[in-house]
């Protein structure tokens, strides 16, 4: 199997993402997979390799450097490695939209969750929902569901870089969040679309409620 059917099967296992989304994933350009789709670039090197891992832990790296042997690594047999509806075990999925509806799920309790989704590497979410909007693509599609999970503590320490789910009274919204230059009573939010539509935007810290890590997404189920 050479590099690009590699590629290609994660690419299947993971939904069927595009080359786009799978190199935002990842953390390389998208002209590195055309170029190894191409023949310009004829294998894997360990650095690509290590990115696939860190972000897919599931893969094996003598697969992924070869494409022969076992495709999952030893620790990962038993990992469920797709989403799976789940009635006992998992996260909890509610049918609402983070950026429009969300709120019900936090604040009253008597909503019930739709089914629970068992994904292993998500499983220490607090939530399954829906996302809308463009302006993650290509990272978060419209229409895909996201594993989300409070954090608490944030006013006192939030790692920049990451996405989010950032509440206000008024929006509710994901994006990346970062350090802003109006000072330390504001949050930068970045979209990933680069459209030029899609701005950064700040916002004062005293407006938000909520902050929720997104730390991973799937197609709906």
């Amino acid at each position: 199997m050479n590099s690009i059917c590699v590629i290609d099967e994660i690419r299947k296992r993971e939904g069927g993402i595009t080359y786009s989304k799978f190199a935002k994933i990842v953390g390389v350009p998208p002209q590195t997979l055309y170029d190894i789709r191409d023949g310009k670039i004829q294998s894997i090197t360990h650095k690509f390799a290590d990115k696939i891992i860190s972000a897919y832990p599931i893969y094996n790296k003598s697969w992924l450097l070869t494409g022969v042997g076992e495709i999952l690594n030893e620790t990962s047999s038993n990992v469920i490695d797709k989403p799976q509806k789940n009635l006992t075990s998992g996260v909890p999925y509610f049918n609402v939209d983070f950026i429009g509806g969300f709120d019900l799920v936090i604040n009253d309790q008597t909503i019930n969750p739709e089914y629970r989704i068992d994904f292993k590497r998500y499983n220490d979410a607090e939530y399954w929902v829906n996302i809308t909007g463009h302006s993650m693509e290509p990272l978060i599609s419209n229409g895909d569901i996201i594993a989300i999970k409070e954090i608490h503590g944030w006013r006192d320490f939030l790692p920049f870089g990451d996405i989010y789910g950032i509440i206000t009274n008024e929006l509710r919204t994901v994006k990346k969040v970062t350090k802003s230059d109006r000072g330390n009573d504001y949050l930068k939010l970045i979209p990933i679309n680069e459209a030029p539509e899609y701005q950064p935007q700040d916002i004062p810290i005293k407006l938000i409620t909520h902050v929720f890590k997104v730390l991973g997404c799937a197609k709906k189920l």
